[in-house]
Protein backbone atom coordinates (compact mmCIF):
# COMPACT_ATOMS: atom_id res chain seq x y z
CA UNK A 1 0.00 0.00 0.00
CA UNK A 2 1.28 3.33 -0.86
CA UNK A 3 0.01 7.15 -0.46
CA UNK A 4 -1.41 7.05 -4.04
CA UNK A 5 -3.36 3.93 -3.49
CA UNK A 6 -4.91 5.37 -0.03
CA UNK A 7 -5.86 8.69 -2.14
CA UNK A 8 -7.39 6.04 -4.74
CA UNK A 9 -9.38 4.30 -2.34
CA UNK A 10 -10.16 7.20 0.14
CA UNK A 11 -13.95 7.36 -1.02
CA UNK A 12 -14.41 3.93 -0.81
CA UNK A 13 -12.34 3.51 2.53
CA UNK A 14 -14.92 6.77 4.12
CA UNK A 15 -18.19 5.04 2.83
CA UNK A 16 -17.27 1.57 4.01
CA UNK A 17 -16.87 -0.33 0.69
CA UNK A 18 -13.48 -1.69 0.52
CA UNK A 19 -12.92 -5.75 1.28
CA UNK A 20 -11.50 -5.84 4.52
CA UNK A 21 -7.87 -6.94 3.33
CA UNK A 22 -7.67 -3.79 1.17
CA UNK A 23 -8.94 -1.43 4.52
CA UNK A 24 -6.52 -3.21 6.95
CA UNK A 25 -3.95 -2.49 4.42
CA UNK A 26 -4.89 1.30 4.21
CA UNK A 27 -5.21 1.10 8.23
CA UNK A 28 -1.76 -0.09 8.34
CA UNK A 29 -0.07 2.51 6.00
CA UNK A 30 -1.79 5.29 7.59
CA UNK A 31 0.24 3.65 10.97
CA UNK A 32 3.29 4.72 9.43
CA UNK A 33 2.21 7.35 7.20
CA UNK A 34 1.41 10.85 9.22
CA UNK A 35 0.65 12.31 5.65
CA UNK A 36 -2.55 9.77 4.84
CA UNK A 37 -3.84 9.93 8.21
CA UNK A 38 -3.92 13.30 8.19
CA UNK A 39 -5.54 13.24 4.68
CA UNK A 40 -8.01 10.66 5.74
CA UNK A 41 -8.79 11.99 8.91
CA UNK A 42 -9.45 16.14 7.72
CA UNK A 43 -11.73 14.50 4.96
CA UNK A 44 -13.38 12.46 7.46
CA UNK A 45 -14.33 15.56 9.61
CA UNK A 46 -14.97 17.84 6.37
CA UNK A 47 -17.81 15.42 5.35
CA UNK A 48 -19.03 15.54 8.75
CA UNK A 49 -19.36 19.40 9.10
CA UNK A 50 -20.74 19.34 6.03
CA UNK A 51 -23.46 16.76 6.23
CA UNK A 52 -24.41 18.56 9.59
CA UNK A 53 -24.82 22.00 7.97
CA UNK A 54 -27.65 23.80 6.16
CA UNK A 55 -27.03 24.79 2.79
CA UNK A 56 -26.81 28.48 3.14
CA UNK A 57 -28.96 30.58 0.12
CA UNK A 58 -27.52 32.06 -2.12
CA UNK A 59 -28.30 35.66 -3.80
CA UNK A 60 -29.76 36.54 -6.83
CA UNK A 61 -26.42 37.43 -8.00
CA UNK A 62 -24.71 34.41 -7.38
CA UNK A 63 -27.11 32.19 -8.59
CA UNK A 64 -27.18 34.48 -12.17
CA UNK A 65 -22.96 34.50 -12.48
CA UNK A 66 -23.30 30.82 -11.45
CA UNK A 67 -25.80 29.88 -13.62
CA UNK A 68 -24.15 31.78 -16.54
CA UNK A 69 -20.52 30.24 -15.97
CA UNK A 70 -22.24 26.36 -15.83
CA UNK A 71 -24.07 27.13 -19.17
CA UNK A 72 -20.85 28.41 -20.51
CA UNK A 73 -18.72 25.51 -19.56
CA UNK A 74 -21.20 22.87 -20.55
CA UNK A 75 -21.28 24.31 -24.27
CA UNK A 76 -17.89 24.92 -24.52
CA UNK A 77 -16.67 22.76 -27.31
CA UNK A 78 -13.87 19.79 -26.22
CA UNK A 79 -10.36 19.61 -27.42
Amino acid sequence: MNCRSVVRELSNYLDGELDLNLQQSIEVHMEHCEDCHLLVDTTKKTIQIFCNSEPLPLSDDVRSRLHDALVKRLHKPRT
